[in-house]
């Protein structure tokens, strides 16, 4: 199982290839991932002020990324990707725990989540409920599985 850890500064340039890579498993063309790469980039703003988490193998190599962002009392899973390669071996599963431990830090009672559909089976395995489709944050014209998660304890 994967270790989880704050993302470290200066590591954005490596955690973003790593959710483009994880985006382009799915097998989308070059047009699509060219449009969602603004939204698969992980901000070093974010690392510093403790939003992101990162998934580690045993030599301390990333496997997986998350980032929780605070919208009032709400969390937003920003971003969650693991490197095709460790697809189905517990990082998701570790960084999803751990980005739900983090947002109740936060003080939020629930995670919003927009996610991909080939990840959609993955937040309903963790009990997210979908709520609707939702427009994509990188996509102009496409919809996606907008899924809640409840934080209570």
């Amino acid at each position: 199982m994967a270790a989880i850890r704050p993302a470290q500064r200066g590591e954005a340039a490596r955690l973003s290839a790593l959710c483009i890579r994880s985006k382009a498993h799915w097998g989308y063309d070059a047009a699509f991932m060219a449009l969602s790469a603004p939204s698969l980039a992980v901000d070093e703003g974010d690392i510093v002020d403790g939003r992101v988490l990162v998934a580690v193998d045993g030599a301390n190599v990333p496997v997986g990324v998350a980032c929780v962002i605070m919208e009032a009392a709400v969390a937003d899973l920003d971003l969650m990707f693991v490197d095709p390669p460790e697809i189905g071996r517990g990082a998701g599963r570790a960084l999803f725990a751990a980005a739900a431990d983090l947002a109740r830090r936060l003080g939020a009672r629930r995670m919003t989540i927009l996610a991909d559909p080939n990840a959609a089976p993955f937040y309903e395995r963790m009990g997210a409920r979908y709520l609707r489709q939702a427009p994509s944050d990188a996509i102009p014209g496409r919809t996606l599985p907008f899924y809640e998660y409840d934080l209570s304890p």
